[in-house]
């Protein structure tokens, strides 16, 4: 039995501001959209056009207020070729929200407060 990883999904307030986020901070683009005739949720899966694995963000009409994302110890983690070129644009979008320039690595958060670390490649 072999099993594969398809997408990870986060719950998000502002449904258009992080699409933008994710295209713009890490280059996803949209795969598909989805969601039923009664508008109560909505689903865009974003991929990176290299990996099959997407992010699904998920809005519910009916949610109200941020989502508890308690200590924030779950993340997603993206390489990337040029990482001071990432850097640079990250740190323009002042999304950057830790770094750890001991390990040579940094971490961003999107707009709904959830962590992505930033890892240059081997």
């Amino acid at each position: 039995m072999k099993f594969r990883m398809v997408h990870n999904n986060i719950n998000v307030a502002d449904l258009e501001k992080s699409v933008e986020f994710y295209r713009e901070a890490l280059g996803l683009v949209e795969i598909r959209r989805k969601g039923p005739d009664s508008g109560e949720f909505i689903l865009v899966f974003m991929g990176d056009q290299i990996t099959d694995h997407q992010i699904e963000l998920t809005w519910l009409r009916d949610k109200k207020g941020p989502y508890d994302l308690g200590d924030n110890e779950s993340h997603m983690a993206f390489r990337v070729d040029d990482f001071d070129a990432a850097y640079s644009k990250h740190r323009e979008m002042d999304c950057i929200v830790y770094e750890n320039k001991a390990m040579g690595l940094y971490f961003i958060a999107d707009p709904d407060g959830y962590w992505i670390e930033i890892i240059p490649e081997k």
